[in-house]
């Protein structure tokens, strides 16, 4: 995971949109020399977000740096825009084109940082549909992190993850409570033993416990890990990403 520095109109922008790609474009070319196998461009430090209001200004901007890191690295990419920004992350990744976007709030609704966020399958994939973007896959956070999930703590985290490949998505990844931390295995092996599409561990991989995340998930989502002292905050630390992609290998074997 590429953190995007602030963007434009947000609080923290710093006014110089240059630097911002220009550290985009050198995180994933760290990221490609370490071997890692995708890359997602996440616009976290727009803090505080906007529930599903994303600007127009914003779009653009992950469009640009999403297409930069795609051409820059080679490798697959896709995007996410905060906070259930899913609309319009499609539509980034459609113009940057991306290979998949990561979408909070597909299905059900849940009580987040930035207030009731409802489901948007329908719409979403009706969308996709609409500008012809069926090939940018959409990978969906189910019970997700930073929310509270009171309203529907009567449904199972399997039964969540089966509820949304009904909705037609196409890979469902599990979070720890908040960034960074560990997801729990339980909901991991729950959520895998009740769907047939791909499932990602989406927060709280480290070295330690790559093995065991390996074993339980099809792939891992990884960015706090792979910065300075394993703050999301920090920059980007290529001796970790290194490290770590290095264990993923001899695990592999």
């Amino acid at each position: 995971m590429i953190h995007a520095q602030a963007l434009p109109g947000t609080p923290r922008y710093a006014g110089d949109f240059a630097a911002v790609r220009g550290k985009a474009l050198l995180e994933a070319r760290i990221y490609k020399d370490a071997g890692v196998d995708m890359i997602a461009v996440e616009n976290m430090h727009d803090v505080p977000y906007l529930n599903r209001g994303a600007g127009h200004e914003i779009t653009a901007a992950m469009a640009v740096i999403g297409n930069e890191v795609k051409n820059a690295s080679g490798l697959p990419c896709g995007i996410q825009i905060l906070a259930g920004g899913n609309i319009q992350a499609l539509a980034a990744a459609s113009a940057a084109g991306l290979d998949f976007i990561r979408a909070e709030g597909f299905v059900f609704a849940h009580v987040a940082d930035e207030g009731l966020i409802g489901s948007d399958a329908g719409e979403l994939l009706r969308y996709r549909k609409s500008i012809g973007a069926e090939k940018i896959k959409v990978f969906t956070d189910i019970k997700k992190k930073h929310s509270s999930h009171a309203i529907t703590a009567d449904i199972p985290v399997g039964e969540t993850g089966r509820a949304a490949e009904f909705f037609l998505s196409d890979a469902l990844i599990v979070t720890g409570e908040r960034t960074g931390a560990e997801a729990s295995l339980e909901d991991i092996r729950a959520v895998k033993s009740s769907v047939a599409i791909p499932v990602l561990v989406g927060s709280g991989v480290t070295l330690e416990n790559v093995g065991k995340y390996l074993e339980a998930a099809d792939a891992l989502i990884v960015g706090s890990h792979f910065k300075k002292d394993g703050r999301w905050q920090s920059p980007l630390d290529a001796k970790r990403v290194a490290a770590f992609m290095e264990k993923v290998r001899s695990l592999r074997k």
